[in-house]
This record gives C-alpha cells, sequence and structure tokens, in this order.
C-alpha cells in the first residue's frame, strides 16, 4: 500500500515537473521573439500553422498549449519511467531529466521539424494561406540548422529544468 502511494506522488510530482518545465522553456521561447524581433508566440505559431490553424489569433495558442501538454507527458513518461525502473532514481533526476530531455529532441522534436513542419515552411514560402504564415515562413528560410542545434539545447535546459522540479518534490514529500 505504502509502495502504491510513494508510486502515485512520484508520478504526480515528475508529471507537475513536466508541465512546470514546458512554462519556463516556453517563456524563453517567447523571450527568443523579442530578441529576434518576431511576432510574439512566432515558434508557437509554427506549431499551430503546421496543424492547420492559419489565424494570427489562434496559431500562437495552438502551438502554446501543445508545447504544455508535449511537457507534461514528458514529465508524467519521466515518472512511469522511475516507477517501474527504480534504478533510474539513484542516477539522480537531474541526469535523468537530461535524458529525458535528449529522448524527447529525438524521438518527437526531430521527425516533427524534419518530416512535418519544415516542409510545412517551405511550402508556405511560395503558397501561404495569408500574410501573417508567409511573415513566419520568410523569417525560418536557411535556419533549418539553427533551430536543430538550437532547440537541442532548449531540450537539455528543459531536462535540467525537469530533473531539478522533479527531485526536490520527490525530496520534500519523502
Amino acid at each position: 500500500m505504502e509502495t502504491e502511494k510513494r508510486s502515485r506522488y512520484l508520478l504526480a510530482y515528475c508529471t507537475l515537473a513536466g508541465l512546470l518545465a514546458s512554462i519556463v522553456i516556453s517563456g524563453l521561447l517567447f523571450s527568443l521573439d523579442f530578441v529576434s524581433k518576431t511576432p510574439f508566440g512566432t515558434f508557437f505559431a509554427v506549431i499551430g500553422s503546421s496543424l492547420g490553424y492559419y489565424d494570427s489569433n489562434t496559431s500562437p495558442y495552438i502551438g502554446l498549449l501543445l508545447h504544455f501538454a508535449t511537457g507534461t507527458v514528458a514529465g508524467n513518461l519521466l515518472g512511469q519511467g522511475a516507477i517501474f525502473w527504480k534504478k533510474l532514481i539513484p542516477f539522480g533526476f537531474t541526469i535523468v531529466g537530461i535524458i529525458t530531455g535528449i529522448l524527447l529532441w529525438l524521438v518527437l522534436f526531430l521527425p516533427l521539424t524534419t518530416y512535418v513542419i519544415q516542409p510545412k515552411l517551405n511550402m508556405f514560402n511560395y503558397s501561404a494561406p495569408n500574410q501573417y504564415i508567409f511573415v513566419i515562413a520568410q523569417h525560418f528560410q536557411g535556419l533549418y540548422s539553427v533551430v536543430l542545434i538550437g532547440s537541442f539545447f532548449f531540450h537539455i535546459i528543459y531536462g535540467i529544468i525537469l530533473g531539478l522540479i522533479a527531485g526536490r518534490l520527490v525530496e520534500l514529500k519523502h
């Protein structure tokens, strides 16, 4: 009974840590818009527009919500992995968080960017549904390798934040 209760707490803490880490990373991505002088929410609009949401008021929010959901699910998967493979816990949550971030980049970000988002952006350079999407596509033209390298480091930062928060929450409870 006690093990089941601990498992539920571990899963809840890792899920919460995933959400919080994705919120922090989203804040950093919003700051990139400021630095690069692109419209606020451009990164998230790329996600939304790649899924068919072309409205400038809708696509950034769709992308942001999907970003939060992905980070939350990744945290949940970390918790499930830690429950079923208890050998993960002694390595420390920060190391396991970094591994989670890298795996998230390899399994989700890299294929989606390569096979869905980048081809859509290339298509939007020639046939965008509206001016908003055309401007976004123009901004990312020729930046594929920069996006891949930068996103790799952002996923490592996500993993560090995920691991630190999850580890601290588990320490506080036990």
